[in-house]
């Protein structure tokens, strides 16, 4: 594995890290919180979806 880059840790349950997706956003004008909440919450429920899948299958 030398000379490969070592893979980015991401806390369980997260598929985007709102960290790295608020990089790529415009600046927040509102609360930056209540955004950060809502897209954890999403993104949860999209981990969600693909721990189903393997488990169903």
């Amino acid at each position: 594995m030398a000379g490969r880059p070592q893979p980015q840790r991401v806390r369980p349950g997260v598929c985007f890290p709102w960290e790295d997706r608020v990089k790529e956003l415009p600046e927040i004008t509102g609360s930056p919180e209540l955004i950060r909440k809502i897209w954890e919450d999403i993104d949860a429920f999209g981990n969600l979806y693909i721990w189903q899948l393997l488990l169903s299958f």
